[in-house]
């Protein structure tokens, strides 16, 4: 990299945010690529969040990852906002342009997408339905980046099934809306099966669906990555279904606002998958 003119910094607001893995892996980055630069993480409250924000280009940041609760208040905050982030609904990167105005992405859709194409290189967005479990904001995310690989045809179900039809309602065909007692039945013929709920995660409740119905070739994929195979990741690996477990989408909406904030778009390699893996079994 040529020499720099300046000390690059960026980082991630949430709160709480100690327990973001972000800063290890993007630090991690910046020293595997020779930049002189700093990730930090950086603990705001959301009705601090606009001060924060419009400090940075005093502070001379780059720009910030957001995390929960603060990804959805940014939307009325920035100046700009990409057309994905709107459609998502929420913002996980605001990058500081030169006048000192913001500009709001959301990364969660490409991240998704490009964890199934690195775990099954030969994944056909148009190979049959997907089930997608769950309503909320990773929800979106997932639905945003299937219908924009050209998924055909989405079957969404959700506990609560008026956040699904509201879903459905905003982001249109290919997504229909079934009940959640009939989850295990949407499986038949399915190619790819998505969970984007927390059922199943450490601590909360585990994801009640018999997979029976579940063709051999099917793909699953589980957002969790605390634990980071899931007890449906399991179930479907004893089944002989191929997985995809929750990293890859963390790491993978890394890359681009890495290039953002440092002028670099770095790869997700097995040794940067190893580093964050490391850090699974802490806060």
């Amino acid at each position: 990299m040529p020499h720099q003119t300046k000390y690059f910094l960026a980082g991630v607001m949430g709160h709480p945010v100690m327990h973001s893995r972000s800063p290890k892996l993007h630090n991690y980055w910046l020293a595997l690529h020779g930049i002189e630069g700093h990730y930090a993480p950086i603990e705001v409250r959301r009705e601090a969040l606009e001060r924060a924000l419009r400090a940075l280009s005093s502070l001379g940041y780059s720009g910030v990852n957001l995390t929960i609760p603060l990804k959805e208040e940014a939307l009325k905050i920035v100046d700009r906002i990409d057309p994905a982030a709107r459609q998502i609904g929420a913002i996980n990167c605001v990058v500081v342009a030169e006048d000192g105005s913001l500009d709001g992405y959301n990364y969660d859709a490409f991240g998704f997408t490009a964890s199934i194409l690195e775990a099954e290189p030969h994944w056909r967005a148009d190979a049959g339905p997907v089930v997608v479990l769950g309503a909320g904001g990773a929800s979106r995310a997932v639905l945003a980046g299937l219908i924009k690989a050209g998924v055909h045809e989405i079957r969404l179900t959700n506990r609560t099934q008026e956040r699904a039809i509201a879903l459905a309602q905003e982001f249109g065909p290919p997504v229909s809306v079934h009940d959640w007692a009939d989850r295990a039945e949407l499986l038949a013929g399915a190619a790819m099966l998505v969970n984007t709920t927390s059922m199943g995660m450490t601590g909360q409740p585990p994801l009640d669906i018999a997979l029976d119905r579940l063709e051999a070739q099917a793909l699953v994929a589980d957002i969790v990555y605390v634990p980071l195979e899931t007890d449906l990741l399991r179930r479907a690996k004893l089944r002989r279904n191929r997985t995809v477990d929750g990293l890859g989408m963390l790491l993978h909406q890394a890359r681009p606002a890495f290039r953002h904030f440092f002028g670099l778009t770095p790869e997700v390699t097995p040794a940067v998958r190893a580093l964050i893996e490391a850090t699974l079994g802490t806060t």
